[in-house]
């Protein structure tokens, strides 16, 4: 049953995710459950046959007027990330939930296997190894990584309860793994330690635990900083953790070009040009100045791009802002797409929206197809979300900006004030504007 709040109309999403009391300069939400606009939970299982078929088209017209109720956010966003096909029937999402559930089990297993913290309710937060996959032995550094605060028992073997015995040495990859331990446990013990979830230790272990497995399967991007921000909310979202780590991986199949490093560049760094290229077109003046004061890199924006504005807004904000951003650029079609492209899915981008009726895709995606998408696949919405940032704040950089330490400052003044809804549709305006320019010869 809904619960009664739901009957009055512009709920704060606050009131959802409790935080904690002693945090009083956490950004509030503008984001307000609305009757009649917000997805609610009658509509969302109105949209299914009985058989399970989902009805996508409507759904995603309510998602984009008015957001998600946040009772039903984790299970619509199982279908906006791509993790079940809105065609299959119930059955057929069962059969893939059970089976993915005892493949993240099987990789949990093997993770710990190599390193009995995984799994223990323990969060490392100092190094396992040495570069070389020696095992440390420093009795302080022993009791930093792995200080009093397990759920179960400590682990039985000896690399999690104290001094290692000598062991055979370790292969390269799995020494990698070992070496990202620690920082995804400092990472874990800062991410949304506002909100009262993370006050239980069971559920900062459940985030340890998923971003540990994550850095084994994904052995070409690992884990980086920033991916805790973008998984804790699969965390809140969905009970259980397996169900929550296949959401972070098919999220993470959209950004991980972001993370991906070489000795040469960035993966963010393509946004950032894109970001570019973008404000060029849009506001030529803009791109002037900011390139006169150094910023043609757009470097200042890297943030935005890496979290997907989690620090600039409140953590229901966040959560409504991707939601909306998910809804636009939807295809039903990402289901199949990253089935069968395994990890990586640059290459799957570029058959996006071709060949199929556009009445089930998201309005930003009904546009690229309409204006014909690039071979290589058409920009994602988020770099004109940024791009509708720094137009709106046009003007004031142009004015004030007179060095780029005042570009970031600007730039930071959004935090608690940006609005998640005119944000998107700001980035909607620009992506027409952008499209209809780009064309001319």
């Amino acid at each position: 049953m809904l619960p009664s709040m739901w009957k009055d109309s512009g709920i704060p999403a606050d009131d959802f995710y409790q935080v904690r009391p002693e945090c009083t300069d956490v950004p509030k939400t503008k984001f307000k459950i609305r009757n009649g606009k917000t997805l609610s939970a009658r509509r969302w299982r109105a949209a299914f046959t009985p058989e399970g078929h989902l009805e996508m088209a409507t759904v995603l017209g309510r998602i984009q007027r008015g957001g998600i109720h946040p009772t039903i956010r984790g299970e619509v966003w199982e279908f906006l990330l791509g993790c079940y096909d809105p065609r299959s029937s119930f059955d057929d999402r069962e059969l893939i939930r059970q089976k993915r559930r005892i493949q993240y089990m099987r990789w949990k297993q093997e993770c710990k296997e190599m390193d009995g913290h995984v799994g223990s309710g323990i969060i490392v937060t100092a190094p396992l190894v040495t570069e070389d996959g020696q095992p440390i032995t420093d009795p302080l550094v022993l009791q930093q990584s792995a200080p009093s605060q397990a759920i179960h028992e400590t682990p039985s073997n000896s690399d999690a309860a104290g001094p290692a015995k000598s062991q055979p040495p370790l292969e390269k990859p799995v020494i990698d793994w070992k070496l990202t331990l620690h920082q995804i446990g400092l990472d874990v013990l800062r991410t949304d330690r506002t909100l009262v979830f993370y006050e239980s230790k069971e559920n900062l272990s459940k985030l340890w635990d998923i971003l540990a497995v994550y850095a084994w399967i994904d052995k070409d991007v690992g884990y980086c900083q920033g991916m805790s921000d973008l998984c804790s909310p699969m965390i809140i979202l969905l009970d259980d953790e397996a169900d929550a780590f296949w959401a972070f991986e098919r999220l993470m199949r959209r950004l991980r070009g972001n993370f991906r490093c070489t000795e040469r560049s960035v993966g963010v760094e393509n946004q950032l040009q894109s970001l570019a290229s973008i404000t060029q077109v849009v506001d030529p003046k803009l791109h002037q100045h900011l390139d006169a004061l150094g910023g043609g890199d757009y470097l200042f924006a890297f943030r935005m791009f890496m979290v997907l504005f989690r620090r600039e807004l409140s953590f229901g904000d966040s959560l409504y802002l991707w939601e909306m951003m998910w809804a636009l650029e939807y295809d039903p079609d990402i289901f199949s797409m990253y089935e069968e492209s395994g990890v990586s899915t640059e290459k799957a981008e570029g058959s996006k929206g071709k060949g199929k009726s556009t009445r089930q895709l998201g309005k930003f995606e009904r546009e690229n197809v309409k204006n014909g998408a690039k071979s290589d696949g058409p920009l994602p919405i988020s770099v004109f979300l940024v791009a509708s940032v720094l137009k709106d704040k046009s003007a004031k950089l142009m004015t004030e900006a007179r060095g780029i330490d005042d570009v970031i400052k600007i730039l930071n003044d959004i935090t608690g004030n940006l609005d998640a809804k005119k944000a998107c549709s700001g980035a909607m305006k620009l992506h027409k504007k952008y499209l209809k320019k780009a064309k001319k010869p």
